[in-house]
C-alpha cells in the first residue's frame, strides 16, 4: 500500500488520540500530534523516502527517533505495531466519541471508565438520560452540545471529505493499471465535485471484467467483498468506505458514466425529457422506443447521450438540477472557472504564526504552480494560541514583505503583497488599530472565538467588519469544518447585502475541511455581483495545491473567471481595491 503524507499524519493523530484516552504522558501526546503537523506540511511524498533504507527519518526537523521508527514501519509493513495493540485493547466505538465536537480524548475516556460508553447510541441514550452531568466536570449544556454533535459523528462515519476519497481513487486508479482495460473513470458524487463523498462508483470497459475484479478485491485497503457478479462488484474498505465497480461494453461507456455521475434530480430531468422524444435513457444507452421495440443509438459517450436529446453536454459539478436547468430547459451557461484562470492567492501562512514555510518559500511554492502574486496574511494577535502578529511584530513583517516584493517583482515579476487575517473581536470591533490596518495592501477579516455567540451578534460583528474601511474580504464566513463542526449562526443574506453596498469580497476558502462558502451560497454571490475569492489558506507550500478544490467549488456554483476576483493580474487586483476605496 501505499501511503500518502495525510494518510500517514491520520494514523499518528489516531494514536496520540488512543494515547490520550488511556491517560498517557502528555508530552508523549504532544510528539505524536506535532509529528502528524510536521507530516502534513512535508512537501515530498514520504512514503517512497521512507521505502529507501539510507532516507533518514529524523533529519527531517520535528521528527525523532521513535517518530520515525513507527513512519517506517507504517510504510513498509502497513501498520504501527503500538497502535494496533491499542486498538486491540479498546472497543470500536471509542474512536466514534473522540469524533464528537467537544468530546475530546479525556472527555471521552471519563465515560467509558465511569458510564461505560463505548458507542454513539449509548452516548445518545445516556445524554437522553441526564446521566453526563452527574459526572465532574459535565453538565447540562455539556449534554446539549453532545447531542448537537452526534449527527456530525454519524456522517463522517458514513461520508470522507471529496480530498480524501479522491486519495482513494487515485491510489485505486494507480491500483488497477496492474490489469487490462480500456477506459476507467470515477462517476457519482466524487465526479460532480461534493463536499463529502458517501462512496465510489467505478465504469470500466476492460477485455476481461473478471480480471478486473480480481484486480479490485487484491486493493490494500479492501476488507471484504459484498456482491460480486458478471459486471458488477461491491467492496467494502477498512475504514468502512464502499467501491461499487461496474464493467460495461465500450458502446456503453458513456451512458454509464452519465447514469451513474448523477445527481438523481438531474436524471430525472434528462429521463423525463428523453420520454417526451419517444426515447429510453438507462445505464446500458439511449433507445428509441416503437411499441415493444427498443434500438440502441447512443451511450459511447456522454456528448453522445446529450446530443441524442437535443442538450448540450453539462459539466459534472453542475449536474443538481439548479443551475443547469432553467423552467426544465438546459440553460445557456458561460464557460466555467479553471485553476488555471487563478493568478493569485490572497490567504496564507507562515512561521511568523502557525505556518511551517517562510515568506520566500511560499512566494516560490506559489510561483512554482503558475501564479503570479500572493498575499501574506498571517493572524493578528488575538489567535495567541497560533503567536498572532501585535502591530510591532506586523509592521516588521510588512517592511520585509515591502523588500521582497521589490526583488521578485523586478527579477521574476511576481508579486508579494502585505497583507493580515484580522480577527473580529467578540465586542464587534477589529483586532488591530484603524491606523495599521490602513497600510495593508489586503485586509482579511475573520472569526475565531466566540463562535457560540448568538445569531445577532455574531452577524452584528460580521457587518461591523464589512463596514470598516479597511476590511476588504470576509474569511471562511460560517466557519463550518466539514464533517467535525456545524456552522456558527449567522444572517449571511444580510453579509451578503453589506457586501453589495460597501463593494466588499467573500472568501471562498479552499481547505478541503473548510469549503466555505458552500455551493449554493457562491452562486448567490454570482447572483448579487459580489467578487468572490479562492483562497487556500495554506500553512504550508503544500497547502497551496488546495486551490483545486476551491475552483471544483465555485465550479458548483456556476462561477466563470469574472466572478472570482483573484482572476485579474496583479495590477488588476490592486486597481479593483483602489476603485473600491
Amino acid at each position: 500500500m501505499s501511503w500518502s503524507n495525510d494518510a500517514i499524519a491520520d494514523e499518528f493523530e489516531t494514536l496520540a488520540d488512543l494515547l490520550e484516552f488511556q491517560g498517557a504522558n502528555s508530552f508523549r501526546v504532544r510528539a505524536y500530534r506535532n509529528a502528524a503537523r510536521v507530516i502534513r506540511g512535508w512537501l515530498q511524498p514520504l512514503s517512497s523516502r521512507l521505502a529507501d533504507p539510507t532516507f533518514d527519518p529524523t533529519s527531517i526537523e520535528g521528527i525523532g527517533e521513535a517518530v520515525g521508527e513507527k513512519m517506517r514501519a507504517l510504510v513498509l509493513d502497513g501498520a504501527i505495531p503500538q497502535l494496533e495493540e491499542l486498538r486491540r485493547q479498546l472497543p470500536d466505538g471509542v474512536l466514534d466519541l473522540l469524533r464528537v465536537p467537544g468530546l475530546g480524548p479525556k472527555k471521552a475516556a471519563t465515560l467509558f471508565q465511569e458510564l461505560k460508553i463505548d458507542s454513539l447510541d449509548k452516548l445518545e441514550q445516556a445524554c437522553q438520560n441526564q446521566e453526563l452531568r452527574k459526572l465532574k466536570g459535565f453538565g447540562a449544556k455539556t449534554e446539549t452540545t453532545i447531542l448537537e454533535g452526534l449527527s456530525i459523528a454519524r456522517s463522517s462515519q458514513q461520508r470522507l471529505l471529496r480530498s480524501d476519497a479522491e486519495a482513494i481513487a487515485c491510489r485505486l486508479r494507480d491500483h488497477l493499471d496492474g490489469v487490462a482495460h480500456e477506459k476507467l473513470e470515477f462517476a457519482g458524487s466524487l465526479r460532480r465535485g461534493r463536499e463529502t463523498v458517501g462512496d465510489l462508483d467505478l465504469i470500466v470497459v476492460a477485455p476481461d471484467g473478471a480480471a478486473v475484479m480480481d484486480r479490485l478485491a487484491e486493493f490494500d485497503d479492501v476488507r471484504e467483498v459484498i456482491a460480486r457478479g458478471e459486471t458488477k462488484m461491491s467492496v467494502r474498505l477498512r475504514n468502512g468506505f464502499q467501491i461499487d465497480l461496474r464493467v460495461v461494453p465500450d458502446e456503453s461507456f458513456g451512458s454509464a458514466l452519465q447514469y451513474f455521475t448523477g445527481s438523481m434530480a438531474h436524471n430525472v430531468k434528462v429521463r423525463a425529457h428523453a420520454k417526451q422524444l419517444g426515447l429510453k435513457i438507462n445505464e446500458w444507452g439511449v433507445f428509441r422506443v416503437e411499441g415493444e421495440s427498443e434500438t440502441w443509438i447512443a451511450g459511447r459517450t456522454e456528448a453522445d447521450v446529450y446530443e441524442a436529446i437535443g442538450w448540450p453536454w453539462f459539466p459534472p459539478e453542475l449536474r443538481e438540477a439548479r443551475l443547469e436547468f432553467q423552467d426544465s430547459r438546459p440553460a445557456e451557461l458561460p464557460p466555467l472557472i479553471e485553476l488555471s484562470d487563478l493568478r493569485g492567492d490572497l490567504h496564507m501562512h507562515t512561521t511568523a504564526t502557525d505556518g511551517t514555510a517562510s515568506i520566500e518559500e511560499m512566494a516560490r511554492g506559489a510561483y512554482d504552480l503558475g501564479l503570479r502574486y500572493i498575499v501574506i496574511s498571517d493572524h493578528s494577535q488575538r489567535v495567541a494560541m497560533a503567536r498572532g502578529l501585535d502591530e510591532e511584530r506586523l509592521l516588521a513583517q510588512w517592511r520585509e514583505v515591502d523588500e521582497l516584493d521589490r526583488a521578485w517583482s523586478q527579477e521574476l515579476g511576481f508579486r508579494i503583497l502585505k497583507g493580515i487575517e484580522c480577527d473580529i473581536l467578540e465586542d464587534g470591533t477589529m483586532d488591530l488599530s484603524d491606523e495599521v490596518l490602513a497600510q495593508a495592501d489586503w485586509v482579511t477579516a475573520s472569526i475565531h472565538y466566540g463562535q457560540n455567540q448568538p445569531r445577532e451578534q455574531i452577524t452584528e460583528r460580521m457587518l461591523n467588519a464589512v463596514r470598516h474601511p479597511s476590511v476588504d474580504v470576509i474569511a471562511h464566513p460560517t466557519g463550518r469544518l466539514l464533517l467535525r463542526r456545524e456552522p456558527y449562526e449567522v444572517d449571511l443574506p444580510a453579509v451578503m447585502q453589506a457586501c453589495v453596498e460597501h463593494g466588499k469580497a467573500l472568501e471562498l476558502n479552499a481547505n478541503p475541511h473548510r469549503l466555505d462558502l458552500d455551493d449554493v451560497q457562491v452562486a448567490r454571490c454570482a447572483e448579487l455581483g459580489i467578487p468572490v475569492t479562492i483562497s487556500s489558506d495554506a500553512h504550508s507550500v503544500s497547502g497551496l495545491t488546495v486551490l483545486r478544490c476551491g475552483v471544483i467549488q465555485a465550479r458548483r456554483g456556476g462561477l466563470t473567471a469574472n466572478d472570482v476576483l483573484n482572476t485579474r493580474d496583479a495590477d488588476g487586483f490592486i486597481a479593483w481595491k483602489r476603485n473600491r476605496r
